[in-house]
């Protein structure tokens, strides 16, 4: 906790959501091909907006903005996990395999909370 932060790269809540989109990019290559535009790419989608949010919102200039855009992350990181619940239910991938990207997902989850409550806490203001 030493390190000062000068970029949203130096966050390790941004660098979990990276090391999560590339977890989401593997698992989803065992997807069948006819899901390409289905659930493939929203899972993607979905998971490289996690991390695109996080930097968005570090980069704009008020704090009620960034927090806003923690919070779009936390919709699309519940996203990502519904469409993955979903390839398991359908055969696309094991529930071990999918276990593994939910539980990034649950540790996600934590961060994002925890840096919610830290910036909008009265004594962050």
């Amino acid at each position: 906790m030493g390190e000062s932060v000068r970029s949203y790269r130096d966050l390790e809540v941004w660098k979990r959501a990276m090391d999560l989109a590339v977890a989401t990019y593997e698992l989803t290559r065992e997807f069948p091909r006819e899901e390409q535009f289905g659930l493939t790419s929203q899972a993607r989608r979905a998971a490289t907006s996690i991390a695109a949010n996080i930097a968005e919102g570090y980069g704009r200039a008020t704090r009620p903005a960034y927090v806003s855009f923690l919070r779009i992350a936390q919709g699309s990181l519940k996203e990502l996990e519904t469409h993955l619940l979903i390839a398991q239910r359908v055969g696309h991938c094991t529930s071990a395999s999918t276990d593994a990207v939910l539980s990034r997902t649950d540790e996600l989850g934590r961060m994002l909370r925890a840096l919610i409550v830290r910036l909008t806490s009265p004594k962050q203001a």
